[in-house]
């Protein structure tokens, strides 16, 4: 891994765990362990790693869904492990809730420019979804049912973040995979 690439993902798990605001150029190179000169010669402002980390997270998403297209071709198995994701990165949700978004929230608080892109994590999974809920035969309310999965998946990473409950992840986990069975 190159060092543009070694400070957009320490940026990204600091942006994750401090906040945007609150992770500085300083904290950024010193998890890197790189001098400040070094680092602005990948990166002249906070603006330019914000936008390398969304793209990032951008292009882990879609390799994420292509690897659960690969894994599986039936569609509600597809839509199961999107549920599950709030079990298999449960102990980083329960401690700084979901990385999406944790981020999209933090950024229209800041108004800042950059929402509208990190808000494409959340279109992005929704439009997967959809395709899948479509493949199940429900076009009509495919893009309802996507978003009824996001909600699930916002509201539990939320609460999980909250009260640190891992079984009440699990017991919602299991309900919404019960609903999934009846569509």
């Amino acid at each position: 891994m190159g060092t543009r690439e070694q400070i957009v993902a320490a940026a990204d798990r600091l942006f994750y765990e401090h906040g945007f605001e609150h992770t500085s150029f300083a904290a950024i190179a010193e998890a890197v362990r790189i001098s400040r000169g070094n680092f602005y010669y990948h990166f002249k402002t906070k603006d330019e790693i914000l936008a390398a980390v969304i793209a990032s997270r951008v292009e882990a998403t879609r390799e994420m869904l292509r690897s659960w297209a690969d894994e599986s071709g039936d569609p509600a198995e597809r839509i199961r492990l999107f549920i599950r994701i709030v079990v298999t990165n449960g102990p980083d949700i329960r401690a700084f809730g979901c990385p999406v978004g944790t981020l999209t929230a933090e950024l229209a608080k800041l108004r800042h420019p950059s929402r509208p892109e990190a808000t494409a994590l959340f279109t992005l999974f929704r439009d997967w979804l959809g395709e899948q809920f479509t493949a199940l035969g429900h076009e009509t309310d495919a893009d309802a049912m996507a978003m009824h999965v996001l909600t699930f998946s916002q509201g539990v990473a939320t609460l999980a973040n909250a009260f640190g409950d891992e079984d009440f992840v699990r017991r919602e986990v299991d309900r919404l995979e019960a609903w999934l069975a009846t569509c």
